[in-house]
């Protein structure tokens, strides 16, 4: 549990400081964001999935892990789900490329600052 809380909290410094300092980041961030919001309410409307189960689809899609506990019915969802597959994976793993990156730099600065005091 305790690896889990670091790992989430190196996770949300992340995040904090790609917003705060790189634009590529912001731009990646905010599609990302705005392609979940459509397609969570897509999927509430379209298909009748509550909200919470719509925003853990379109995750678990954009993710490529698709339990397939959840799949959509209609024509029009499937045809929706071809196109935010093909959008959202690429910004999916464009973001968390931009966080590790992030990651790794906030690292190398640390040990670049410890090897000057030494």
């Amino acid at each position: 549990m305790i690896s889990f809380c670091f790992n989430f909290y190196q996770l949300f410094n992340a995040v904090i400081v790609g917003i705060k300092k790189d634009q590529e980041f912001r731009i990646l961030f905010f599609l990302l964001l705005t392609i979940l919001v459509g397609s969570t309410t897509f999927y509430s409307n379209v298909e009748n999935w509550s909200i919470i189960d719509a925003l853990y689809f379109s995750v678990m899609t954009m993710s490529t892990i698709g339990y397939g506990d959840f799949v959509p019915t209609t024509d029009n969802s499937k045809i929706f789900t071809i196109i935010f597959t093909f959008l959202s994976v690429g910004l999916f793993v464009a973001l968390n490329t931009k966080i590790v990156l992030i990651t790794l730099e906030q690292r190398k600065a640390k040990l670049l600052k410890q090897k000057e005091k030494h």
